[in-house]
């Protein structure tokens, strides 16, 4: 395959040559030659020496990823498959884990090819594309997977098209099909996963250390507000851990079904918990007025949210939400405050959390924090890709 060659600004060479994965436009003189998604990059420095070899693809994040800092190497089948079987001898552990049946297999550049994550779910493997770039080198992924013993089936998520949005098609693309719902274990608690059933399939692994940690340590006796609660994950962890009462807001009408359908796999009455279907920056504030207050609140919004009334952005109206939350929890409660947003950092996140407790005249205590778990690979040079930031933070008296 034809290599376009593609010159580094010097202030950027530093980075690449570190080893920094995602190929960003500004770091380039020019992109004029590059035509085709897929297509191959060579970065080269000012005096046309090689950098770093990548490929095409337009993300969000930029326009494509670094693959190797090898000249020689090349990018081909065995390439793929080489990252791939390592990536899942790295999740060794995961794959003999009975309690648990779901976690990633292959996390973008993290196992060393960006532009696409694999997870399994109890014998199937859920492919998510990010870009036409990356989706020209889906043979050579699907063949690695159709190799492995325990693969069931394989689905995909393209979610990428011409105006970046998420094409919502049948996923199912090799082997057999999966039942609905497939039902999962994540630290022996149940879960319902749709494979078919467009971008979101029932859970967001990343939280799995959380989840199990407010069951083990926080739950118990506690009255238990979950904000954004899509699924109920958490609230259905609370009511394991024994929780007195968990109230679920949401403003999608599937969180109902959805939420009611994870407590009766657990074998919980639904009617003894509060699911509520709402917007949930009203809720806060009917919660206020009602002088409501929790033992125990969830905080973990989408980077970015809208509903009729309000208009959401995690980097800019983080500190504000926070104040909300602050106001409906007990004293000696505990706020599980948690954010996907890739554009700030843990420093600048506890930065937030300092100023809304300081505008609010109230005291605070960082008892826990966590980061991406361990199937959810980073490395250091790409910061943004270690994305997930939770703290538990203790309101004082």
């Amino acid at each position: 395959m034809k290599e376009t060659r593609l010159k580094i600004r010097n202030k950027f060479l530093k980075r690449y040559t570190q080893g920094f994965p995602l190929i960003i436009k500004d770091a380039l003189h020019h992109i004029d030659p590059l035509k085709e998604e897929g297509q191959m990059i060579q970065l080269i420095d000012e005096k046309n020496k090689f950098i770093a070899k990548g490929y095409y693809g337009l993300q969000n994040k930029g326009i494509g990823w670094v693959l190797t800092l090898n000249e020689k190497e090349k990018i081909n089948e065995a390439f793929f498959n080489k990252k791939i079987v390592k990536a899942i001898k790295n999740r060794e552990a995961f794959y003999s884990n009975a309690h648990t049946t779901a976690f990633r297999v292959f996390n973008g550049e993290g196992d060393g090819i960006g532009g696409f994550t694999i997870d399994y779910f109890d014998g199937y493997y859920l492919i998510n594309w990010y870009s036409e770039g990356i989706y020209a080198f889906k043979d050579y992924v699907m063949n690695a997977l159709k190799k492995l013993p325990h693969c069931k089936g394989i689905y995909e998520k393209r979610r990428f098209d011409t105006s970046g949005k998420f094409i919502d098609e049948d996923s199912f693309v090799w082997g057999e099909e999966a039942p609905e719902p497939l039902v999962v274990k994540e630290n022996d608690v149940n879960f319902a996963i749709y494979l078919n059933e467009g971008a979101m399939v029932g859970v967001f692994l990343d939280q799995r250390e959380v989840r199990k940690k407010i069951r083990e340590k926080y739950a118990k006796g506690k009255n238990v507000l979950n904000t954004f609660s899509y699924t109920g994950a958490f609230s259905i962890f609370a009511a394991l851990g024994g929780a007195k009462k968990t109230t679920s807001v949401d403003l999608a009408n599937r969180s109902l079904s959805k939420t009611i359908e994870h407590f009766s796999l657990n074998g919980i009455d639904y009617e003894t918990q509060d699911i509520i279907v709402e917007d949930v920056f009203h809720y806060f504030k009917y919660a206020e007025k009602k002088n409501l207050k929790f033992d125990l609140v969830i905080l973990d919004p989408p980077s970015f949210a809208k509903s009729k009334k309000f208009r959401f952005s995690a980097a800019k109206d983080y500190k504000d939400l926070l104040k909300s939350i602050i106001n409906i929890t007990e004293k000696d409660g505990t706020i599980v405050a948690s954010t996907n947003c890739a554009t700030f950092d843990m420093k600048k996140f506890k930065g937030f959390i300092d100023k809304a407790f300081h505008e609010m005249g109230k005291k605070y205590e960082i008892v826990e924090e966590y980061r991406l778990p361990k199937d959810f690979r980073t490395v250091k040079e790409f910061r943004e890709g270690n994305y997930l930031k939770v703290v538990f933070i203790k309101v004082k008296k």
